[in-house]
């Protein structure tokens, strides 16, 4: 039976497996994973971010981490979010990098009855029950105490299960070599990645790039905040207002929420 990966960090992850972790580097080197000098992958039981970007308390699952959408402040036309994503962690348009990768994109929805038609960002929507976690047969996909759900590059072996398995079309494979990565969001050839919400940025206390593009206080379309506490805005907007999650017939729990969908 596949193990479940549901590994939450800082105190619940299993005894570490030296040669357990020997095998499946050698699995990855296999699979073609290739990574620029002094990128630091995200560690299985070590912060998701960088030494220098380690985060400024410990993550728990006192804090679930999730964002709310109003869908009708976002424009159709309008792709900041996409932008700022893309320039945050180097998805695009560095060295020889051609990857067709997206770890937010935009879509357009059409209401046939009336024939209106809404546009929306969708990316990872780091689910408390994510499938991609589940089918990992490395453990590879994890997802963190506080919610967000991530790949550790070392373990990937590039088998897409999670690909397979992620409902919302999240994930994307790594097919080239890249180069000029950003440390803080560490990418390989032949590996499987997703949005990660910015971790680095939400360690060291700031919201996610994709957030401070299109702010909801700047008028914008986005909020971030913290699920579990009643104080938060984005709970204070949740318990308001009516909120969907896409596809929440699937009892996967999104953490990413939408507003006038």
């Amino acid at each position: 039976m596949i193990r479940k990966a549901a590994i939450e960090k800082h105190g619940t992850d299993p005894v570490f497996d030296p040669g357990r972790r020997n095998f499946l580097g050698s699995m990855a080197a296999a699979a073609g994973i290739t990574l620029a000098p002094g990128v630091i992958l995200y560690g299985i039981g070590k912060s998701s971010a960088a030494s220098a970007n380690a985060p400024t308390a410990a993550v728990t699952s006192d804090v679930r981490w999730g964002m709310l959408i109003d869908v009708n402040r976002c424009g159709e036309g309008c792709d900041d979010c996409v932008t700022a994503c893309n320039t945050e962690n180097g998805i695009r348009g560095h060295g020889r990098e051609t990857t067709d990768a997206q770890w937010i994109r935009k879509l357009t929805i059409s209401n046939p009855d009336n024939g209106t038609s809404k546009s929306l960002p969708v990316m990872c929507q780091h689910c408390a029950d994510p499938p991609c976690v589940e089918v990992c047969p490395t453990g590879a996909s994890f997802k963190r105490a506080d919610g967000i759900v991530l790949v550790d590059k070392h373990s990937c072996i590039g088998c897409r299960y999670c690909m397979i398995a992620c409902p919302y079309k999240a994930r994307s494979f790594v097919h080239e070599a890249l180069d000029n990565q950003k440390p803080h969001a560490p990418r390989g050839k032949g590996t499987v990645e997703s949005c990660t919400m910015c971790v680095h940025r939400i360690d060291s206390d700031r919201q996610p790039a994709c957030v401070e593009a299109c702010s909801d206080t700047g008028g914008g379309a986005m909020l971030f905040g913290d699920l579990n506490n009643p104080a938060s805005e984005i709970s204070k907007r949740i318990a308001k207002f009516t909120t969907q999650q896409i596809r929440a017939d699937l009892g996967l729990d999104p953490g990413v929420r939408y507003r006038n969908l």
